[in-house]
């Protein structure tokens, strides 16, 4: 069984420090909510996703009702995330927006298309992560399918570890969740989830970066207008 760390429990729901290389879901073995929900005795309630190969921040709710509240909340953009990721190459601009549709591609991957029917939104910044690699802090505005991962592979800079989308070899994607803040019963909430202990997350200049960029509601990158947040349409993913 997955060593699961939980960052906070409250009555109505856990925010739990998801490991890399996990499912949410139960496929080829047991998935962390059901891990967790054996593990406390109790049943849990997934109210987000994030990719088997993410790690961080996973809110999950210990009854229906909290369940349904989240969800509205997830649904209506009321929850605010931020994840860090790590390349090996430098993004085509240190700050922006990326904006394009989500489409299938050939082989099955997801590309960022051109059209703005219904598009996939994320801020971004970047800096020095040491020996070469860069950090880059998003914020995605929409929660599709591998969309932060496609995101970066159209900056010219996949993710380490992400071979799917031509990123460097590495023992693990360089992709966590890092924190995510709503308010809950008229109170602010912000959670944060630890750096991971593994591959260039633990290079002093991206722990450094990472504590310059908190919190990280204080960096500032360009958001996505009026406009194209009327476009973007509902979201069943996460990233």
């Amino acid at each position: 069984m997955t060593a699961l760390n939980l960052i906070a429990e409250q009555p109505d729901f856990v925010v739990l420090d998801k490991p890399a290389g996990v499912s949410v879901h139960s496929e080829d073995g047991a998935g962390v909510v059901a891990q967790l929900s054996a593990l406390r005795d109790e049943p849990l309630w997934l109210v987000h996703r994030l990719d088997r190969d993410t790690s961080g921040a996973l809110l999950l709710a210990r009854n229906r009702e909290a369940a349904a509240a989240l969800g509205t909340l997830f649904a209506a953009r009321q929850v605010t995330k931020f994840y860090l990721g790590i390349s090996t190459r430098r993004p085509q601009k240190k700050t922006g927006l990326i904006t394009g549709d989500m489409q299938r591609s050939r082989d099955g991957n997801w590309r960022l298309a051109r059209e703005q029917t219904r598009p996939a939104l994320t801020s971004f910044v970047s800096a020095a992560a040491g020996d070469g690699l860069r950090a880059v802090l998003m914020r995605p505005w929409t929660g599709r399918t591998h969309q932060l991962r496609v995101a970066m592979k159209a900056l010219g800079a996949p993710l380490l570890g992400d071979s799917r989308y031509g990123g460097a070899a590495s023992d693990r994607l360089h992709l966590h969740a890092w924190a995510l803040s709503f308010v809950w019963q008229g109170t602010a909430r912000c959670f944060q989830a630890p750096l991971p202990d593994a591959g260039a997350f633990r290079h002093p200049v991206m722990c450094a970066q990472a504590a310059a960029w908190w919190p990280p509601e204080q960096i500032v990158m360009p958001a996505p207008s009026p406009a194209q947040l009327a476009r973007i349409g509902a979201d069943q993913e996460d990233c």
